[in-house]
């Protein structure tokens, strides 16, 4: 059950984005409302690459879509990002740990 999950949907249906901001506190303690967000997070997700969208829209990546990348691209293509990033960025100093984990 998601209850107690509360957050504005807002969207630009020109492109076929939307945003979900589901509020967190730095310092939250309800282990229980965390999971609860995270899983509606996830849902989102994953209801959106089944629709044929992305996991990320017109944003990056960023640490918390990472997971979601090989269901999206498929392993070949995540390796083959991988392998960009090396050749760029051989020290990591861009981002790191941001799109792909090396």
């Amino acid at each position: 059950s998601f209850k107690g999950v509360v957050g504005p949907c807002f969207g630009h249906a020109g492109d076929g984005n939307f945003h979900c901001i589901l509020p967190m506190m730095q310092h939250d303690e309800d282990e229980e409302y965390l999971e609860r967000l995270h899983q509606v997070n996830d849902r989102l997700i994953q209801r959106t690459l089944e629709a044929g969208g992305t996991c990320t829209g017109e944003h990056g990546v960023g640490y918390g879509k990472i997971k979601y990348l090989k269901q999206q691209y498929g392993e070949g293509t995540v390796h083959m990002m991988k392998m960009i990033k090396k050749g760029l960025d051989p020290k990591n100093l861009m981002n790191p740990g941001k799109i792909v984990e090396l």
